[in-house]
């Protein structure tokens, strides 16, 4: 058997473009790069405030059978699909990840007040709000500055995030935990984690190993958030080693 297709999700206030660099090098691979509804080229669609509405959308856009890779909000949406069975996911793949984002005791992620004070900015200037965010997703990286101007210009490529699409995504974030649900997970399992991240913290990998004990994690040294941007290398070879378990079978 073949090996099966490779379904891309990105992250909040971005769209697939984000994936540009990293697709030259998983060439040769059957790839479905999908843009979230509300984001991107999808900004018309209707978007979600709920991770479950959000990931039954998803899986009536892509092939069943099909490895779903997610990125940050959309590694969310790929857990929740795979917890539920939504389009038949066949392996999993989440990548600067959480199957839960805010922080709280003896558990580490994103302060309340920053999601917050993202929510509360909506109101003003959306691409500024988003530029924030891009900065805060390459922080800590060696390589910051150019990670932050390249997710710049891919974002850019695409229509704007709706509004709606906007906070719903926040809210998910916020309100979301799967930590109770991912011991159900039977299907293979790979978590990938920057080790500079400031929004999913290494310190998640262990504790998520217990979580879900069926699954395995890897951690890039030197990346941040973005690591497909920073390490597109390493990220693809991470991906194809995952995806060539499954050519044969």
């Amino acid at each position: 058997m073949s090996a099966p297709t490779l379904v891309m999700l990105h992250g909040w206030g971005v769209n697939g473009a984000v994936f540009s660099s990293l697709l030259p090098h998983l060439e040769g691979l059957d790839i479905r790069v999908v843009d979230l509804p509300g984001f991107g080229d999808a900004a018309n669609e209707p978007s979600h405030r709920e991770i479950d509405g959000l990931a039954r959308a998803l899986a009536d856009k892509v092939p069943e059978d099909a490895v779903w890779l997610g990125w940050s909000l959309g590694g969310l949406a790929a857990t929740q699909a795979a917890i539920k069975g939504y389009g038949r996911p066949r392996g999993l793949i989440t990548l600067a990840s959480s199957p839960s984002f805010v922080a709280e005791e003896h558990w580490p992620g994103i302060k309340p007040l920053v999601l917050k004070q993202f929510a509360g900015a909506l109101d003003g200037d959306l691409q500024q709000v988003i530029d924030r965010f891009l900065a805060i997703q390459a922080m800590g990286a060696p390589s910051a500055k150019a990670d932050i101007k390249l997710l710049r210009e891919k974002v850019a490529e695409r229509p704007l995030p709706s509004l709606e699409a906007l906070a719903g995504g926040l809210a998910m974030l916020d309100n979301t935990d799967l930590r109770g649900e991912l011991a159900a997970l039977r299907l293979p399992f790979l978590r990938l984690y920057g080790r500079l991240d400031a929004l999913v913290p290494v310190k998640q990998a262990e504790l998520v190993d217990a979580l879900a004990p069926g699954s395995r994690h890897q951690v890039f040294e030197h990346s941040s958030h973005a690591p497909f941007i920073s390490h597109p290398e390493e990220t693809a070879a991470a991906v194809r080693a995952f995806i060539g378990q499954f050519e044969g079978r």
